[in-house]
């Protein structure tokens, strides 16, 4: 039974009531009590095996290693940009190409003017299957520096065909055909022939001759001479021309002789129009006499 309080007008308490669990909310409290059967939010972290894991740390230090790497490789980048920029490039042994040109077929684009990058694409290796051109080495000289050494083809001569010209090598084979003259490489004529076939040995009667050709063409080259054509008639007596001079050689014999003798004779008959004859040309004789037209 309940007890009254002593004082008048007070309110009976009752001791034995039922407990229970009621939510309280302040507007400036984050305490929050929640009923009896409620379920409460995951925390911000949990504690699992006693080691304290919190959802946040990870992706952080992730993406500070990231742009770590990331401002690492930009600093490699441009040292290797700025130190190893090609500014100086030597090119050796072209006749057929100019030297642009052959830069060109080399550093074909931006990553080519790296001097590091180009060491490691032509590393043991050449630069083949171009017209004219046996192969090309890329050589690294210093950081800012390279050496373009160029190994053309050995051509002797060359004969038109069809407004072509068919050029061949010393065994007489067309290794390359082309609208364009080569400078240094002379044209052939009086050689008769039905047909020219690419990659194969022009079909003339006596073979032998190309061998002849490829000699007074290097011969001519030795001494700083360029025929502007090489004439053979049947009996395969050779006749040279420069310009408004032909030299008539004769045969092959003593033609180192011949040739060296008239490097010192071509200047004297410059702007003069005739035949120089050296066919009977010894070490005895040296006949040689100039003919006015």
């Amino acid at each position: 039974m309940a007890k009254q309080s002593k004082k008048g007008g007070g309110k009976a308490v009752q001791k034995n009531s039922k407990k229970k669990t009621v939510k309280i909310s302040h507007p400036q409290s984050r305490l929050h009590v929640w009923r009896g059967g409620d379920t409460p939010p995951e925390p911000v972290w949990k504690r699992e095996g006693g080691v304290k894991k919190k959802g946040g740390v990870l992706p952080w230090v992730l993406t500070g290693i990231f742009l770590a790497l990331a401002l690492a490789s930009c600093a490699g980048l441009y040292y290797i940009g700025s130190h190893y920029h090609v500014t100086t490039i030597y090119v050796e042994g072209n006749v057929h190409y100019t030297n642009d040109e052959i830069i060109g077929m080399v550093m074909e684009g931006p990553l080519d003017e790296n001097s590091l990058y180009l060491s490691l694409k032509y590393r043991n290796k050449s630069i083949e299957d171009i017209p004219f051109i046996q192969k090309m080495d890329v050589q690294v000289v210093s950081p800012t520096a390279i050496r373009i050494v160029v190994y053309e083809k050995a051509l002797a001569g060359y004969v038109e065909y069809l407004g072509r010209y068919m050029y061949f090598d010393k065994d007489g084979i067309i290794v390359e055909t082309s609208e364009i003259k080569t400078s240094g490489i002379p044209m052939v004529t009086g050689l008769e022939f039905d047909h020219v076939v690419l990659h194969e040995k022009l079909p003339v009667e006596n073979d032998r001759i190309f061998e002849g050709i490829l000699d007074i063409t290097q011969m001519l080259t030795k001494y700083g001479l360029a025929a502007d054509r090489i004439y053979f008639d049947k009996n395969d007596l050779m006749t040279l021309y420069f310009q408004e001079v032909k030299v008539k050689i004769g045969s092959a014999d003593m033609i180192d002789e011949k040739i060296m003798k008239l490097r010192y004779i071509l200047p004297e008959l410059e702007g003069k129009r005739g035949t120089l004859r050296m066919e009977t040309y010894t070490s005895e004789s040296k006949n040689i006499t100039f003919e006015l037209d």
